[in-house]
């Protein structure tokens, strides 16, 4: 079970027209958007990353909007794990499970994933908040992230299993958020 003391979030790349041509991009959105509304409730800490942010545009508001005391770690090669700056954070995180959202799942969100894995964190991949243009690219990737050791989760599983318990402020905050 995932706890909020060794957990980290990973959003990976969510930016401009890419993320506008998204298979099922609406659903994505809300996903993505209580993903990160859930950990900022939870306190659990989030590093987030933007492709070539130059040419592809900064992060969609409905990331964004809620990221005001966090800065985005520009990159260019495909696999956050490649950046020295993101492995500093993630290691300044102290947590080794890392929960991943963003697009696209089959090269950014897998490759980053498939290198995590390899440097012995354990990961879980927001089935409901990672997209590709085609959802067969999607669903590939996601069975080969699984066939390489990562478990699959859904945005709102994810919220609970972190909450834990049903009672309290950050309780009522999250039925809010799932709404």
């Amino acid at each position: 079970m995932l706890t909020t003391n060794d957990t980290a979030l990973v959003i990976v790349d969510v930016q401009g027209k890419l993320a506008q041509i998204m298979d099922s991009k609406e659903t994505l959105f809300k996903n993505l958007e209580t993903v990160v509304k859930g950990a900022k409730i939870l306190d659990i800490p989030i590093i987030w990353v933007e492709q070539i942010p130059h040419k592809l545009g900064p992060t969609i508001p409905q990331i964004s909007d809620h990221l005001h005391d966090h800065t985005p770690i520009a990159k260019n090669s495909f696999s956050c794990y490649r950046d020295t700056q993101f492995v500093e954070a993630l290691s300044a995180s102290g947590c080794k499970n890392i929960v991943v959202v963003g697009i696209e799942a089959h090269i950014c969100v897998y490759q980053t994933v498939r290198q995590l894995l390899e440097a012995d964190y354990h990961v879980e991949v927001v089935a409901d908040a990672v997209s590709s243009r085609n959802p067969t690219n999607k669903q590939i990737a996601l069975d080969k992230m699984q066939q390489f050791g990562a478990s699959l989760t859904t945005a709102e599983m994810l919220i609970f299993e972190l909450q834990e318990i049903a009672e309290g402020e950050r309780f009522r905050d999250i039925l809010n958020v799932v709404k």
